[in-house]
C-alpha cells in the first residue's frame, strides 16, 4: 500500500468508498499526473506543478482545485461552501463527481497550456 492508500483506508467505509471515487475520477481525467501526500492529504502535479489535492474531514470532503479552477465554475460552486481555492462537499449529500471531474479537466488544460 501507497500513502494514499492507507490515507484513504484510514476513514469508515462509506466515506473511503467516496474518496477512491475521487482519486478514480482524478487519475482517469489526469492520467499523467503523479499521484503523492502534500498538506497531509492526496495530491496530485502534472509537469511538476500542483493539480489538485482532496481530504476528509469529520462534515465534509474537501477539494483544491487552485483559485483559477475555483473561478472557473464559481457558479457551479456557489451552493457549497468554498473559499478561494478550495472547496467543502458535505458528507451528508451527494457528491457532485461530475463536477469533479470537469474541474480536474480544467485543471490539466491550464497546466499543459502554461509553459
Amino acid at each position: 500500500m501507497n500513502e494514499v492508500d492507507l490515507y484513504i483506508a484510514g476513514f469508515p467505509e462509506e466515506i473511503s468508498e467516496k474518496l477512491k471515487t475521487i482519486r478514480k475520477i482524478i487519475q482517469e481525467a489526469a492520467p499523467d499526473a503523479v499521484e503523492n501526500m502534500a498538506y497531509g492529504m492526496p495530491s496530485y502535479k502534472l509537469k511538476g506543478r500542483p493539480l489538485v489535492y482532496f481530504a476528509a474531514f469529520k462534515n465534509h470532503i474537501g477539494f483544491y482545485a487552485t483559485p483559477n479552477a475555483h473561478a472557473e465554475f464559481a457558479q457551479e460552486l456557489a451552493s457549497y461552501k468554498h473559499g478561494k481555492g478550495s472547496v467543502q462537499f458535505p458528507l451528508d449529500k451527494a457528491l457532485p463527481y461530475d463536477l469533479i471531474g470537469q474541474m480536474v479537466e480544467f485543471r490539466v488544460l491550464e497546466t499543459n497550456e502554461t509553459k
